[in-house]
């Protein structure tokens, strides 16, 4: 059983930054891509940023290019999203997810395991 842990959301000023981290468990983290999601009320979830297992690839949606960066740490089991120059329509429950592709998928389809979520709210 995988176990994602997400933590580190909060409340922010527009303009401010937030560094989220998700502890993985029951899994041999590194084997496996990880990304990040968010979902604002009423919206489907949507894909925000994704490593492989070697974090030599990476992607990120276009409205968190250059703003965002995901990151993992293997040893600890561990990868973590970096969100700077936050905007108000960053504000979103943000998911982290785990995935056996050999590729790096961006739909939520293509995630096996998801956290619970952690809220980020940015004040305009």
């Amino acid at each position: 059983q995988v176990q994602l842990v997400e933590s580190g959301g909060g409340l922010v000023q527009a303009g401010g930054s937030l560094r989220l981290s998700c502890a993985a468990s029951g899994r041999t983290f590194s084997n496996y891509v990880m990304g990040w999601f968010r979902q604002a009320p009423g919206k489907e979830r949507e894909f925000v940023a994704a490593t492989s297992w070697s974090a030599s690839r990476t992607y990120y949606a276009d409205a968190v290019k250059g703003r965002f960066t995901i990151s993992r740490d293997n040893a600890k089991n561990t990868v973590y999203l970096e969100m700077n120059s936050l905007k108000p329509e960053d504000t979103a429950v943000y998911y982290c997810a785990n995935s056996d592709r050999n590729y790096v998928p961006r739909s939520v389809h293509e995630y096996d395991y998801w956290g619970q979520g952690t809220q980020v709210t940015v004040s305009s």
